[in-house]
């Protein structure tokens, strides 16, 4: 009987021979659309692109009623019963292979959803500009000297091009190197004295920078950490590493042996840095060992991004060096990831989509099944979390190599007057500079704080003058009296009388790395002075320029920001001095502390390295903090063990996660009043009661909404801007509960706001 009915159940849903003509078959493309449209839509593959249409290529397809073209990327395509809507057709196939691999695609997928953001924007983001420029169009030239001799007089100038044209360069490159204008180089271009190369070769003539010298042998816990590394990589199973070493210990020689083996089992390897100024010392260290080096970062051209792309994919560079977005690096064999420095706040995209590059590089790594590896000598409090948690396997280096100590460091107290008496060198770290410079020895001076002086102020009626655009004190910068907002980069020229009342002087207040430059080069104007922070540091190749002068031992003194803070080897450095280690000490976040004592810590770090040995001095008004004991005493564990109770009783990382929601207008009670209804929103969404001015923002599941409040910054941009803050245990359970709250909430027009999923920075 049971047959019976199921073969007339067979039967009836077996559409009869008269409805076969009502069947579609097709094959559907799945489109997501960069910008405009959130969700991914279909399109009907005509069959004249059957063939070229798959996940991973562009295609050009129409939106709307109005059927205006746009390109989007192809991330499924299905065969099969057509729906009955009628589709659009796709109108064409933009690229000649796919962009994106299907592995790539599920994890920009997974990006979108792991920060809320659209996944065309995450797409956007992992392909570089110039490998989304269209298939043929010519990218910016590459130029080399012609091999013909000029049969003609030259102009100063251009001989001077000419002379410079040996290696291949952009022509931008070119110019600057030379000092010439564009028009020089054009013009020898135009005349055959200067010929176009493939960008490729810009990476592929770059020689190896090392003196072929045999690797240095490994101690014993170095050889214990390439060990750590190898196992898993040689199983091919995924598992993270954490190298938890002090300044000094080696850990780049660890990453370059794990490096050396990977590549021999003809796989590849992306290293991350989070410095732009790290990225020439690291390429160096990479291409004297291996030869040929890939190299992405924000400071390339388009033509040479792609061009470095192409190599990549292409599987013939085995190394890969760079920056956050290096972690999407097209690498056809991936057999390893290291993350150096992997506590910095630099690996956290600041805009849209805001993700982690510690978060997508474990993603890779375990969909690869390879191994990633985080260095540091300061390691986050997440990573340290998840490490005394089993999740993650920390290895340790804590000792120096070759037997070197680590630098005593002197805390010298500022709230004594007499350690304040000569600005902002005092009289210890005068001292120490003193000795340092006669030793023969190099010096560092870290502060982080730019400009000439961090604000102005008039001592008669006390009016400090800020932004007209933001809730920020100018700060001031020489030469030109300029007074230059941090916040929005606005500049502003600054009277010597105040603007408010007519005093007819103003006081500098506070110390800039300017400032700090101009003393040290009147307390010792015999010594070679060199300061590096953004301001001196916008021009191609500077960084490297400055580092190779300081190597060179061309510069005694160098005086800046974190750019000089970590990862950097000098053996030659016998003093670091920390001008003002309070800088960042009590700011409105709760990460403040463990940002300075990581800072002081890597800098402190730069010092000793060779056989001079060498000192740190310390200068704070809060010697007693415990941030700063434990740097004081290198001891980070000490720091650990007291941060993470406070963290787990408030809930916050590691123990917790937190999810920023900023609101944004010109008009600071409209983004008061939308903060506030996003704010009631998520309280609804957590299962708690809406709230009206009452002291307890607690929702149940141990749910905290915290807000609406200014931001810290309240204004920047001339937009007032407001903050929400959800904190709770489960990432998932905060991401569905702005979900809920936002899904069909509207936005004026004259409001913006963006959502933050584990911000590293609250201001």
């Amino acid at each position: 009987m049971a047959d019976k009915h199921t073969s007339q159940r067979e039967l009836f849903e077996t559409r009869p021979a008269w409805e076969e003509d009502d069947r579609r078959h097709g094959t559907v493309a799945t489109v997501v659309l960069p910008e405009g449209v959130a969700k991914p839509l279909d399109y009907l593959v005509p069959e004249s692109l059957a063939g070229s249409v798959e996940p991973g290529r562009r295609l050009r397809v129409p939106l709307g009623k109005s059927g205006r073209p746009r390109v989007g990327y192809c991330v499924a395509v299905t065969a099969g019963e057509l729906p009955q809507q009628p589709l659009k057709e796709v109108i064409a196939v933009e690229d000649e292979r796919p962009l994106l691999s299907p592995r790539m695609l599920g994890l920009t997928k997974w990006m979108s959803e792991r920060w809320m953001c659209r996944w065309g924007e995450v797409l956007e983001a992992v392909l570089p500009a110039g490998v989304r420029a269209k298939a043929g169009r010519r990218s910016a030239p590459v130029l080399v000297r012609s091999a013909a001799e000029p049969a003609r007089t030259l102009t100063p100038s251009q001989a001077k091009v000419l002379a410079c044209a040996a290696e291949p360069m952009t022509a931008e490159q070119l110019a600057e190197k030379s000092g010439a204008s564009r028009a020089v180089v054009s013009r020898l271009l135009k005349n055959g004295l200067l010929e176009i190369c493939d960008p490729a070769r810009l990476a592929r003539a770059k020689p190896a920078a090392g003196s072929g010298a045999a690797p240095p042998v490994l101690s014993e816990r170095q050889a214990d950490a390439v060990e750590a590394i190898l196992a898993p990589m040689r199983a091919r199973r995924h598992e993270t590493i954490v190298l938890f070493g002090v300044t000094g210990s080696g850990k780049t020689e660890v990453y370059l042996k794990a490096v050396e083996e990977t590549v021999a089992y003809g796989r590849q390897a992306i290293v991350l840095v989070p410095e732009i100024s790290l990225t020439p010392q690291t390429c160096s260290r990479f291409r004297a060992r291996f030869g040929e080096v890939a190299v992405l970062h924000s400071h390339l051209t388009p033509a040479e991004r792609h061009a470095q792309w192409k190599e990549i994919a292409a599987g013939s560079v085995s190394v890969v060096v760079g920056a956050r977005s290096a972690v999407f690096a097209p690498t056809p064999r991936l057999g390893l990831i290291v993350i150096d420095e992997e506590h910095e706040n630099s690996f956290k995209q600041g805009t849209a989509p805001r993700y982690h590059a510690r978060d997508v590089a474990e993603w890779r790594a375990r969909s690869e099944g390879v191994p990633l590896v985080l260095g540091s000598a300061t390691p986050s409090l997440e990573t340290f979390q998840r490490c005394l948690a089993g999740e993650w396997r920390m290895v340790e280096l804590p000792q120096r190599v070759g037997g070197a100590q680590l630098p005593a460091v002197i805390t010298v107290d500022q709230r004594d007057p007499a350690s304040r008496s000569r600005g902002p060198v005092s009289p210890r770290l005068q001292a120490g500079i003193g000795w340092a410079i006669e030793s023969g020895g190099q010096v560092i001076l870290l502060l982080n704080r730019r400009g000439f002086a961090t604000a102005v102020q008039c001592p008669a009626c006390g009016h400090t003058v800020r932004c007209p655009q933001c809730d920020i004190a100018l700060t001031f910068h020489q030469p030109g009296s300029r007074g230059v907002c941090h916040g929005c980069g606005r500049v502003t020229r600054l009277t010597p009388d105040c603007p408010e009342c007519r005093s007819p002087s103003v006081s500098l207040r506070g110390t800039g790395t300017q400032r700090l430059e101009d003393q040290v080069r009147r307390i010792f104007p015999g010594a070679r002075v060199a300061r590096m922070d953004t301001d001196t540091m916008r021009s191609r190749g500077s960084h490297e320029k400055t580092l190779d002068a300081f190597r060179d031992r061309e510069i005694d003194i160098l005086v800046g920001t974190q750019m000089i803070a970590k990862g950097l080897d000098f053996p030659s450095v016998v003093l670091v001095g920390v001008v003002n280690a309070d800088a960042a000490l009590h700011l409105p976040d709760f990460r403040a502390s463990e940002r300075t004592c990581q800072l002081v810590m890597q800098v402190a770090g730069r010092s000793g390295r060779g056989p001079l040995g060498g000192r740190v001095v310390v200068q704070t008004s809060s010697p007693d903090h415990p941030a700063l004991r434990a740097a004081a005493t290198h001891d980070y564990e000490a720091f650990v063990r007291t941060e993470l109770p406070i963290r787990e009783a408030l809930g916050y990382p590691p123990f917790g996660h937190v999810v920023r929601i900023v609101v944004r207008s010109v008009d600071d009670a409209a983004a008061r009043h939308q903060a506030g209804q996003i704010a009631e929103r998520l309280r609804a969404a957590a299962g708690g009661p809406p709230t009206s001015g009452t002291p307890s923002n607690v929702a149940p599941a141990a749910v905290r909404v915290l807000g609406p409040a200014p931001a810290p910054i309240a204004r920047l941009r001339d937009r007032f801007r407001w903050h929400v803050q959800l904190i709770g245990p489960d990432d998932a359970e905060l991401r569905r509960i702005v979900r809920d709250a936002i899904d069909g909430f509207a936005t004026p027009d004259d409001v913006a706001w963006i959502v933050d999923v584990d911000p590293v920075e609250m201001l």
